[in-house]
């Protein structure tokens, strides 16, 4: 039995990606194209296991999740999962910068543990524009049952998606932009996957299915909303219903009622909303677009219904109206601003979410990072941060260190802007292990901008109009700013943030408008600990995909029975794990 147990141990030790303490969650996620009409007109979308949007992912803190993704699309795929931070594993991040693609037909196992983390994220596919034509979920970390949350357990907890929407499938849009052309306004806007409902007819066509959300009257439902679109930033709101403003990707937020809040382009919010209105008759859930001509963007609206389950009849007459600040972005921004984190509530751990004060630490580095309209460079049309047009190395960075392969980036990214003529190039920036760091997001184009910072969730601590001076840090809040991995920056202004790096890894920064993204305006932070010691930073996974300069290390892939023999195994590992810890004890 001890000779058991010594062999079990040393299985148990060598599974590094996740906790065998920690209970397990398997998904399998067969990823392929359908055929579907959101906006009534049939197009090419991508779905996950049939379903467009995907399942939900639906985990607690400290978790560990397997998801064995089968890629059935013509090109390659790789999942990240944004807001999720993989501590001590950017190999399971899943973007071009981490990961090699998962070639057509094969599949790939992401491992890996929620750690310390509570929120409302979600999930979508990083390359070739894809997120474009879907392939996206929500993603919800619960919190412990031995942690207190700092409301009433809600009646039930709902997940929705909004986003701006094409007919043209992502190949087509990739195409335009790769032909130097804008892509002009959406289609429409999508909730949950669905079109509009028909409360115009003049704007909405006959046929198109839409979303309703069915509920009981007096009850408080937990409603957690991400903006999962391509480039618009939306408002979201539910008529004569307030919401109560209570987490964002993370954070316990202070509790404040809203008639309607501004949801940008990759960010998620949930909302405590109580059910208190008379049921004479169903009423609408709308996401309609801002920081545009809304004039003319008037059909890129979602409308959905909410309904009573003793509603007396159908939702009719003009939608709730948003803001009436067309012209005068100051009140969406000092929304923004009135976002505060509940520094006494308890997050993913039993101490208070304000028990680490950021405001009092010393920063160590400082980096102003500026975007433009688009530029031409050597011809094409290019998006740009600080000067830079990010061109993705054909080897992982984190993969290329690992084998000492040369030239695959530059670790020369400037700390302010380059005042030469852009350039494309692979530059990243070199983050001190366990530093502080500040970045100022400067946004020189006439177009709304939300950056995200993968690995951690940094403080969202000032944002204002105009061009950023040393002078703006006596603006900062150094209290109670947000803690999230999104943040929004308006257009001819400035959004700061800070950022504590103890993350070891190789992270992505980026805007999160698929356009900008696609034509270049990101960047990634390497970050490091010198005393390569395999503590704070996993190696490479057993399964990891090799491409680049390193692609002659690829083995081929048995195609038929490896769908789900991966996390076949993976489950028996698990058994043989709890085997170990029962022996143990």
């Amino acid at each position: 039995m001890d000779v058991l147990k010594i062999l079990l141990l040393m299985f148990f030790v060598n599974s590094r990606f996740c906790s065998a303490a920690d209970p397990y969650s398997f998904y399998n996620f067969e990823v392929s194209y359908i055929t579907a009409s959101p906006l009534g007109v049939p197009q090419q979308v991508i779905a996950i296991n049939g379903k467009f949007p995907g399942p939900t992912i639906n985990v607690t803190t400290n978790e560990n999740l397997v998801v064995n993704v089968r890629n059935k699309l013509d090109e390659g795929l790789l999942l990240h999962w944004s807001g999720i931070q993989q501590r001590r594993v950017s190999w399971q991040d899943g973007l071009a910068g981490t990961n090699c693609p998962i070639p057509p037909k094969w599949n790939w196992t992401y491992e890996f543990q929620v750690k310390d983390q509570i929120g409302s994220f979600f999930y979508f596919p990083s390359l070739h524009f894809q997120r474009a034509s879907g392939g996206f979920g929500s993603f919800v970390v619960n919190p412990r049952s031995v942690i207190p949350v700092p409301f009433s357990t809600p009646h039930g907890d709902i997940t929705i998606t909004i986003g701006d929407w094409y007919t043209r499938n992502h190949t087509a849009l990739r195409k335009a932009l790769d032909d130097g052309k804008d892509l002009g306004m959406p289609d429409g806007v999508l909730i949950n996957g669905k079109g509009p409902y028909q409360y115009n007819k003049t704007l909405v066509p006959d046929g198109i299915d839409f979303e309703t959300i069915t509920v009981h009257p007096g009850r408080t439902y937990r409603l957690r909303v991400s903006n999962v679109g391509i480039s618009t930033s939306l408002n979201f709101r539910i008529q004569g219903h307030n919401l109560v403003l209570a987490e964002s990707e993370g954070s316990y937020t202070v509790q404040q009622n809203y008639t309607s809040l501004d949801i940008h382009v990759g960010q998620s919010y949930s909302f405590l909303v109580t059910m208190d209105q008379n049921a004479s008759s169903d009423y609408y859930i709308v996401a309609s677009a801002r920081m545009v001509n809304e004039t003319i963007w008037r059909r890129v609206t979602g409308v959905g219904i909410l309904h009573y389950t003793n509603s007396k009849g159908k939702a009719t007459g003009h939608l709730p109206p948003g803001p009436q600040d067309e012209f005068d972005k100051t009140f969406s921004m000092n929304q923004a601003r009135s976002i505060r984190w509940n520094v006494s509530a308890s997050g993913a751990r039993p101490n208070p979410q304000g028990s680490f004060k950021y405001g009092s630490i010393n920063v160590t580095e400082v980096y102003v990072l500026r975007n433009m309209p688009p530029v031409k460079i050597n011809g094409k049309r290019r998006t740009t941060l600080s000067g830079i047009s990010f061109v993705n190395p054909s080897t992982p960075i984190r993969l290329a260190d690992k084998h000492k392969v040369k030239g695959v980036y530059k670790l020369d990214f400037p700390k302010r802007p380059l005042t030469g003529p852009p350039r494309r190039e692979t530059s990243i920036i070199n983050g001190t292990y366990r530093g502080f760091m500040e970045v100022i997001l400067q946004n020189n184009d006439t177009k709304m901008q939300s950056y995200h910072m993968s690995g951690y969730a940094f403080f969202a601590v000032g944002m204002d109009y105009g061009e950023w001076t040393e002078n703006s840090r006596g603006t900062y809040n150094k209290w109670d700013g947000i803690a999230r991995s999104t943040i929004q920056v308006y257009p001819g202004a400035w959004s700061a943030i800070l950022i504590s790096l103890d993350n070891p890894g190789a992270w992505n920064l980026r805007t999160e408008n698929l356009d900008s993204w696609y034509l270049g305006q990101e960047t990634y932070v390497r970050v490091v600990n010198p005393d390569e010691n395999n503590k704070t930073e996993f190696g490479a996974p057993a399964n990891v995909l090799y491409c680049g300069a390193l692609s002659k290390l690829q083995k081929p892939q048995k195609i038929s029975s490896s769908a789900t023999r991966s996390i076949e195994f993976t489950k028996v590992s698990m058994v043989v794990m709890a085997l170990v810890m029962m022996l143990l004890l």
